[in-house]
């Protein structure tokens, strides 16, 4: 089964963190990351794809994809 998430957050250290901890528990980037202006909270977001093959699992939409 592949997994599929799209991480986001602020520009900042965090948010490489986030994506830093996902390469290690086995994600593969997906795609370009992207760059926005979030206009309410006047600050810029990062989004990132990530895709995730795990072996002998059945999707379910209730199952945390963070956790996988």
């Amino acid at each position: 089964m592949k997994l599929y998430r799209f991480l986001s957050g602020p520009d900042d250290s965090s948010f490489c963190h986030k994506v830093s901890e996902a390469l290690s528990k086995g994600w593969d980037l997906h795609g370009s990351p992207t760059y926005a202006f979030d206009a309410e909270t006047k600050t810029m977001r990062c989004g990132q794809a990530v895709t995730k093959e795990v072996p002998r699992k059945t999707y379910d939409p209730a199952m945390k994809l963070g956790e996988q």
